[in-house]
């Protein structure tokens, strides 16, 4: 039986939360001598002297009905890594909890643990980078705090099959974090339409990926509102600045550019898994539900690495990730870009 105030560290149970200006005055005033900004205005060609709204209620607003969800359902942050460490926060206490993770995975959740001196139970992935039922039976049992989910995969491009989630989802007495960073590139449901049917299920998703946002660095994590709550607890006070919401709301008007650059992308992908195979130094490619291509190659991986910086190309060398030897992950770039990756490949010349 899944109880969330069983989870959440009793010292963040009890604490009050900072309350800033704007959590206090909500609104339009004439004359506003809160929260000691200069009332003068900002040095810059901007104005920025105003703190911005400490919970992004209009972003939500317009995120909202787009992903199916109320806005108490939203917590957005300081991209994906600040949801990923408030959640190692709201439950893990230093030094005697644990997560659990499923390597090869995405690399912050062990930062995070790591840096709020949280312990790591590590359950590796299948050959084929997908969670055995053995692994299933294994995270059921485990005292972990929060196990994280990250599908489609980074660095392996794949989606977990959706059963395995299901299984843990049902039976896991933790958080599970679903982060589907690379979600707009799969052709599967997000998970945030399964919310209702299980209170332990926090999403993460990104506007760092396919809507082309990765400098603004805002993430978003969906949840029951009581997680949401937590998270909006203990975060900074203006944890998204003014400028990114800003941003995120008239990238959020421009629906229609954002599917364009997903379409494109996906096309992208294709055009490169239909023709890395035949390069005579690449042994497989990775089945991808992202926007990049996990590659091995023949004899030596990084020797390719380092031949492709001296063309001026600059790929992500995963070789030393468990279960992803001889790999690298190629990010799908432009056409143009895209056909220099491929011709650089085609002309490798082993030493």
């Amino acid at each position: 039986m899944f109880k969330l105030e069983s989870l959440v560290r009793p010292n963040i149970r009890a604490m009050k939360p900072y309350s800033s200006a704007r959590d206090e005055f909500q609104g339009e005033a004439r004359v506003m001598l809160d929260a000691n900004e200069n009332s003068l205005g900002s040095a810059g060609p901007s104005q920025f002297n105003r703190y911005p709204d400490p919970l992004q209620r209009e972003v939500k607003q317009a995120l909202a009905p787009l992903k199916g969800v109320a806005a108490d359902q939203i917590f957005l942050g300081n991209g994906s890594d600040e949801a990923i460490d408030l959640l190692v926060r709201l439950t893990c206490v230093p030094g005697h909890d644990h997560i659990l993770i499923l390597p090869p995975t995405y690399g912050m959740y062990e930062v995070a643990a790591n840096l709020n001196d949280v312990g790591i139970e590590r359950i590796a992935l299948t050959a084929d980078f997908q969670i055995s039922q053995e692994s299933v039976n294994h995270i059921l049992a485990s005292e972990a705090k929060l196990v994280f989910l990250c599908s489609p995969n980074n660095p392996t491009g794949n989606l977990l099959h959706a059963d395995a989630v299901e299984q843990i989802l049902r039976g896991f007495r933790g958080l599970v974090i679903v982060d589907e960073a690379y979600a707009d590139f799969a052709d599967a449901p997000s998970w945030t339409t399964r919310l209702a049917e299980f209170p332990n299920l926090v999403v993460l998703q990104t506007f760092s990926k396919a809507w082309g946002l990765a400098g603004l660095r805002l993430g978003m994590a969906f949840a029951s509102p009581e997680i949401i709550g937590y998270l909006n607890k203990i975060k900074p006070p203006y944890n998204v600045s003014e400028v990114t919401q800003r941003h995120a709301l008239q990238a959020l008007q421009a629906a229609a550019h954002f599917e364009e650059l997903r379409h494109t992308l996906l096309r992208g992908r294709a055009w490169l898994a239909e023709r890395l195979p035949a390069v005579p130094i690449v042994e497989h490619v990775f089945p991808s539900d992202a926007n990049f291509l996990l590659t091995r190659f023949k004899p030596d991986a990084t020797a390719v690495y380092n031949y492709l910086l001296g063309k001026g190309i600059v790929v992500r060398n995963r070789t030393t990730q468990p279960g992803c030897a001889g790999t690298l992950r190629l990010t799908v770039g432009t056409p143009e870009e895209n056909e220099q990756l491929l011709e650089a490949l085609q002309e490798y010349r082993p030493s």
